[in-house]
């Protein structure tokens, strides 16, 4: 397993909201961890939820006792939301603040995911798919058949979210399985590469690239060269880097 992650601040925004982690060592009794967050609110208090939420997952992973993956990984989010919840009725400057999150972990060649919001994680081989969904009021008009998917990224209101962390006392979760095969390459990120770089077109940029490294790279500067319209938070994770092919 090779890894890499990065955030970048983009071409507009003046502070970096985003953040990211990554362990391919175990937290707790999960043999690796990788998370992406996005934060929302006033003056620094995006950039503090976000930190301050992911800290809190590791943290609370570290120490389970739940046995099953998804069971740790919801007690860790719930635990996250409620003391950012705390945290920002006991100071009024982080009053409002939010975070989206992707969590996910492999577990011999199986991907546990969960997501709240509308940072994404992507499955990459010979094709790239999707494998979260955007907790967005415009998915929300898709899946209604208010608008075709393919007007949603250009829509005015496709930075409005229907889920956070922070957003209100009960969170609900999205958690997603996956029986990972040979080639396949984990992409996890933030609006800020999804909604400036077309599917199709990161796949062709990790395919093409030497590394996870380049990978990441590559990304983050078509991305910005594209406008960089937001903070751009990337994890790659090449699963099956260190297996000999046959």
């Amino acid at each position: 397993m090779k890894t890499f992650s990065k955030t970048d601040i983009g071409m507009v925004r003046e502070v970096n909201q985003d953040y990211v982690f990554v362990s391919d060592l175990p937290v707790g009794k999960l043999p690796n961890l990788f998370v992406v967050a996005d934060g929302m609110g006033g003056h620094k208090a995006g950039e503090f939820a976000s930190r301050f939420t992911v800290e809190v997952v590791k943290e609370v992973l570290a120490d389970s006792s739940e046995e099953k993956p998804e069971a740790m990984i919801r007690q860790a989010i719930t635990s996250a939301n409620r003391k950012l919840l705390e945290t920002a009725k006991q100071d009024s400057r982080f009053e409002g603040m939010g975070t989206t999150l992707v969590v996910a972990t492999v577990i011999e060649r199986t991907l546990y995911v969960a997501n709240v919001g509308d940072s994404r994680l992507y499955l990459l081989n010979d094709e790239i798919k999707q494998v979260t969904k955007d907790h967005s009021l415009v998915q929300e008009m898709v899946r209604l058949g208010g608008i075709k998917q393919e007007d949603a990224k250009n829509h005015p209101d496709k930075n409005i979210i229907t889920r956070a962390i922070g957003a209100k006392e009960d969170v609900e979760v999205d958690f997603y399985e996956y029986r990972l095969k040979q080639g396949d390459m984990i992409l996890m990120c933030t609006d800020g590469l999804s909604n400036m770089v077309e599917d199709e077109e990161m796949l062709h940029i990790v395919k093409g690239s030497r590394d996870v490294v380049e990978a990441v790279e590559g990304l983050i500067e078509r991305a910005n060269q594209n406008g960089g319209k937001d903070n751009i938070g990337i994890v790659i994770v090449d699963v099956f880097a260190d297996e000999v092919k046959l």
